[in-house]
C-alpha cells in the first residue's frame, strides 16, 4: 500500500515539474529577446546619433569654409556664424553615410538652421525568440546635433583702416583664445573645430 501511493505521488509530481521547467525555460528565453531588444534599440540610438552628428559636422565645414572665403569682408562674418541665408548644400547625405556605416537606414532628416534631427530605423530585428514580435520589429531612434558658435568679434568703426581685420575671440576649453588676424598674411587661420561646435542636443 505505501509503495503503491508513493509511486502514485511520484508520477502526481513529475507533471508539475515539468510545468515548473517548462515556465522557467521560457521566462529565460523572454528574458534573452528583452535583452536582444534592447541591444537593438542601443545600436539604432548610437546610429541615430552618429548620423545627427555627420550631418552637422558636415554644415560647420561648410561654414567655416565660407568664412575662410569670406574672411577679408567682416561685414559677412555674422551670417555665417549663425547659419543664415547662406545656401549651403543638404548635409542629409553624411546622415545616410554614416546611418549605413552602423547597419541602420534613416528614415528622415530634417536639417533646420544649426540644428539637425535624424530618424532611422536598424537593418535587423532582434531575431527569433519566443516573442513575436522581436522578430519582425526593427527598432527606430532619432537623435538631434547643433552647430554652436564658439567664436565672437566687434566689426571696426566707420573711421577704422579699411585693411584691418577685427579679433576674433574663440572659447577654447577653459579659456578663450584671441585671433589676430592679418589681411596680409592669412596663413594661420582657426579651423572648423576652433570656429564651431557640433553635439548632441540634451
Amino acid at each position: 500500500m505505501t509503495r503503491s501511493r508513493a509511486r502514485g505521488d511520484a508520477g502526481q509530481v513529475f507533471p508539475i515539474y515539468i510545468t515548473v521547467v517548462g515556465g522557467l525555460l521560457f521566462l529565460a528565453f523572454a528574458y534573452l529577446a528583452v535583452g536582444q531588444a534592447a541591444v537593438n534599440r542601443n545600436g539604432a540610438q548610437t546610429a541615430a546619433d552618429a548620423a545627427a552628428l555627420a550631418a552637422a559636422q558636415e554644415t560647420r565645414d561648410g561654414l567655416a569654409g565660407l568664412w575662410v572665403q569670406d574672411v577679408r569682408d567682416p561685414a559677412k562674418w555674422q551670417d555665417i556664424f549663425q547659419g543664415e541665408g547662406l545656401g549651403l548644400a543638404d548635409p542629409c547625405w553624411r546622415a545616410h553615410e554614416l546611418a549605413a556605416q552602423n547597419d541602420a537606414t534613416v528614415d528622415d532628416c530634417d536639417p533646420d538652421g544649426m540644428r539637425f534631427r535624424v530618424t532611422v530605423q536598424a537593418n535587423k530585428t532582434a531575431g527569433d525568440s519566443v516573442i513575436p514580435a522581436t522578430s519582425t520589429t526593427k527598432a527606430h531612434a532619432d537623435a538631434v546635433a547643433v552647430i554652436e558658435p564658439l567664436c565672437t568679434f566687434e566689426l571696426p568703426g566707420e573711421d577704422a583702416e579699411e585693411d584691418v581685420l577685427p579679433k576674433l575671440t574663440c572659447e577654447a576649453g577653459d579659456g578663450k583664445t584671441d585671433w589676430e588676424l592679418d589681411p596680409d598674411d592669412l596663413g594661420d587661420l582657426p579651423g572648423p573645430e576652433d570656429l564651431f561646435d557640433v553635439h548632441l542636443a540634451d
